[in-house]
């Protein structure tokens, strides 16, 4: 039975529920902390490839999906395969990212600190390639299901540190 299958199994859904849930909380606290109606954030300087406000939504809500559902689908797989300490691994993984996920718009957005933030989206960016590897131990099409969201982080890295940059 291949990973993604093993997904539809009740062992599966129910693990979907759990990182569908963290997910969406991690979703929900990053979008209650985002203005970019703000004028401050309207006043800064911005790079030309800054992607209109539309894009962030657009991109974000698929990748929190991708997220809930690859890790689902890898802990699933690594339970299966008697991976229990593996799929431990994965959950702190999983929480950890999360949090730094949230954070991040915690920093830029609340507490206006675009130089910290870019910091901060630098270690989410690095973090997410290790979740992604996490991933794809239980099955490489997983982790490769899973390799926009550390791309889009290392493009929101570089987005930031213009941002900051231009705005000293």
């Amino acid at each position: 039975m291949s990973a993604w299958s093993r997904l539809r199994t009740r062992a599966g859904l129910r693990t979907l529920a759990v990182t569908g849930t963290a997910a969406a909380v991690s979703a929900a606290l990053g979008a209650a902390a985002t203005t970019p109606d703000d004028p401050w954030y309207r006043a800064l300087s911005k790079p030309p490839w800054d992607p209109p406000p539309i894009a962030f939504p657009l991109v974000w809500t698929p990748l929190y999906a991708d997220i809930a559902v690859t890790s689902a689908a890898a802990l699933v797989e690594l339970d299966a395969q008697g991976r229990h300490e593996d799929a431990s691994m994965l959950r702190r993984t999983l929480a950890v990212n999360l949090v730094l996920n949230t954070g991040w718009s915690v920093l830029f957005w609340r507490s206006r600190r675009p130089v910290l933030a870019t910091a901060w989206c630098a270690a989410l960016a690095a973090h997410s390639g290790l979740l992604a590897r996490r991933v794809a131990s239980a099955d490489a099409s997983l982790g490769a299901a899973l390799a926009p969201y550390p791309a889009w982080c290392a493009f929101a890295t570089a987005l930031n540190g213009s941002i900051a940059r231009r705005n000293r």
